[in-house]
C-alpha cells in the first residue's frame, strides 16, 4: 500500500514488521535452517526494522531456503521485495524493507560476520 502526503509517495507494508521477521523464521525452521537469529534493529538505523539470518548446509539447500522466502513474500501478497545472490549462492539477501532476510553458507556467515556489526541490537535465537 501506498500513501501520498505532501507530493511524496511513502510505502506503508500490508504486515506488520515484527510478524514478518517472525513468519520468515518459521518458514526457514520449517525448512531446516542453522543458527536462525532475528536482530530487531529498531531505533538503531533507517536501514530496516528487523533482520533474520540464518546458514544452510550446502548452496543447494541456500537456494531452497530463498525459494522459500520467495514463496512465502508472494503468498503474503508483499507488494515490494527483491532477491539478490542466486547467481553466486554463498549469501542471498531478501529485501522486504523492513525485514531484510540474510541467508548464508557457513563460509560465508564466518567471513562477513554481519552480527558483529549490529552488537547492540537484540537477537531473538530461533530453534
Amino acid at each position: 500500500m501506498r500513501l501520498r502526503k505532501s507530493g511524496k509517495t511513502k510505502y506503508v507494508p500490508k504486515i506488520d514488521s515484527s510478524k514478518l521477521a517472525h513468519l520468515c523464521a518459521d518458514k526457514l525452521c520449517e525448512n531446516l535452517a542453522e543458527d536462525i537469529h532475528i536482530l530487531d534493529l529498531q531505533g538503531l538505523t533507517d536501514i530496516s526494522d528487523f533482520f533474520v539470518i540464518a546458514s544452510a548446509n550446502s548452496k543447494i539447500h541456500l537456494k531452497a531456503l530463498a525459494e522459500e522466502i520467495e514463496e512465502l513474500f508472494r503468498d503474503i501478497d508483499l507488494p515490494k521485495y527483491h532477491i539478490e545472490g542466486m547467481q553466486a549462492l554463498n549469501w542471498i539477501l531478501a529485501d522486504a524493507y523492513d525485514v531484510i532476510v540474510h541467508l548464508f553458507t557457513h563460509e560465508a556467515r564466518q567471513y562477513y560476520d554481519i552480527e558483529s556489526y549490529w552488537g547492540d541490537a537484540p537477537v531473538e535465537i530461533i530453534e
